[in-house]
């Protein structure tokens, strides 16, 4: 099967587009750690970051998940310019940020604005993993805050695509308490009686999970996603149990009540869609 490919390339090598080293791991293959197929990449951006072997959920870029999820030329980027002040003076954390910045080509970990999802006006947030794994800082959480502000203004429905590995080390207290600024604003627009949809992508973890990512009106995950606060380590020793196989994805919380439905990434636009319209109607 891989000779096959390799042939392929030999022929195809002057038509390969190029991808941008935010989108995947540099190179022309990339090996599932699900099923451990070596795969071609071009195949696997053709299938919207999927395993086509075992339906392995690739992590995507910012980028990628906009150009999947907004209608066509419909999303406009706010909150921009927005940066971390490094409040800590942790030592390399800005030279890491700007390196960071300048590999992603995205300035922080989540990208917000204004788009169209099949024709519905929504307020649109994607966090990043290959931004210091999504992590949340001040900027993040400043961001966020602002697309919440900016769906209540508008009056229109807020969608978030959740990626992160918790609150940022870097900075302490300062990215904890992001945590409840982003809480505070959710409950703004719940009062306003307007919907948000948190949708969670493998892995949402930490500081993220304990506040945005699991307020939403509707909860939607993909699938396998790894989905937590702590680690099953360090749960183990505090409840002084075995946790169940499965525990901590996806399919195990949906069974369990903590989120409403698994969406497979070649469904997710459609979905939201009719969602974003069913409460439209309402």
């Amino acid at each position: 099967m891989v000779i096959d490919k390799i042939r392929k390339i030999n022929h195809e090598e002057e038509n390969i587009p190029s991808f941008n080293a935010s989108d995947m791991l540099v190179g022309k293959w990339v090996k599932c750690d699900a099923c451990k197929e070596i795969l071609y990449k071009e195949e696997v951006h053709e299938n919207l970051g999927v395993c086509p072997t075992c339906g392995k959920h690739f992590r995507l870029s910012a980028r990628r998940r906009i150009k999947q999820i907004a209608d066509e030329g419909s999303f406009i980027e706010i909150a921009k310019g927005i940066k971390t002040k490094d409040p800590l003076k942790f030592e390399g954390y800005v030279k890491k940020l700007e390196l960071l910045e300048e590999k992603t080509q995205i300035e922080e970990a989540v990208t917000v604005g204004i788009c169209k999802i099949c024709e519905q006006e929504t307020v649109l947030c994607v966090m990043d993993g290959n931004f210091l794994m999504g992590s949340m800082g001040s900027a993040v959480g400043e961001k966020i805050t602002i697309a919440i502000e900016e769906a209540i203004c508008k009056k229109i429905p807020l969608v978030i695509f959740c990626v992160s590995g918790g609150a940022r080390m870097q900075e302490g207290i300062i990215s904890l308490m992001q945590m409840a600024k982003t809480s505070s604003a959710l409950a703004k627009l719940n009062e306003e009686k307007l919907l948000y949809i948190s949708v969670l992508t493998d892995p949402t973890t930490g500081g993220v999970t304990a506040s945005f990512a699991m307020l939403g009106d509707i909860i939607i995950s993909e699938p396998n996603a790894l989905i937590g606060f702590a680690g099953p380590r360090v749960i183990e020793q505090t409840i002084g149990q075995t946790l169940p196989e499965g525990f901590q994805r996806a399919e195990f919380l949906l069974d369990h009540g903590f989120i409403d439905m698994i969406v497979e990434r070649k469904n997710m636009k459609e979905t939201l869609g009719k969602i974003l319209k069913w409460h439209k109607k309402s």
